[in-house]
């Protein structure tokens, strides 16, 4: 049997942690994608849990080992996954989640096709959005209005994908995240 793979994809500050962590409960045999990353980890982030935390020079020789299915700078640091972790998945039908960006949703379909199943979730508001990264005092106004930006062209693509979700109200978009996940997973 073929695994399953769930790939949420939503520009910075949509709700789309909370989600994932809610849906990461209820559903524990869901196995999460753990990415790699050179971003500094944030306060309660841990190695291994959160992202494989790296340095700059290890991922870019990880870059020319061909060993992320997909890979990108955003937000200045770069992100990726792991192209053994994912075949190994489908291989031993695990049904696998993962958190990417619209660039890493696009290497998804593009290498898997039908079996990456994407679920975007947007903001009510581009405004909502500043206002949510403005709320978690994580970044810097820098930062903050880089992710803005970049969600107004992630935004762009949200008609691209098999599932949508706007998360204005929290429980309402979790039932409906909800729902499609078992319908992905029967």
């Amino acid at each position: 049997m073929s695994g399953r793979m769930i790939v949420i994809c939503a520009p910075s500050g949509t709700g789309k942690s909370t989600l994932l962590n809610r849906l990461k409960t209820e559903y524990p045999d869901l196995e999460w994608s753990v990415s790699c990353t050179t971003r500094p980890a944030r306060s309660g982030e841990v190695n291994g849990r959160d992202y494989h935390f790296i340095e700059v020079a290890d991922f870019l020789s990880q870059i020319e080992e061909d060993s992320f299915i997909e890979w990108a700078k955003v937000h200045s640091n770069y992100y990726g996954t792991s192209k053994r972790f994912v075949d190994e998945g489908l291989k031993q039908g695990r049904k696998m989640l993962f958190d990417l960006d619209v660039q890493g949703a696009d290497a998804m379909k593009r290498i898997y096709g039908r079996e990456a199943h994407v679920i975007f979730i947007e903001p009510p508001s581009v405004e909502e959005l500043e206002k949510r990264l403005r709320a978690r005092n994580t970044d810097t106004d820098k930062v903050i209005l880089e992710r803005v930006e970049n969600a107004r062209q992630e935004l762009k693509r949200k008609q691209d994908y098999d599932y949508l979700i706007m998360n204005d109200d929290v429980e309402g978009a979790y039932n409906k995240l909800k729902a499609i996940v078992e319908r992905i997973l029967k």
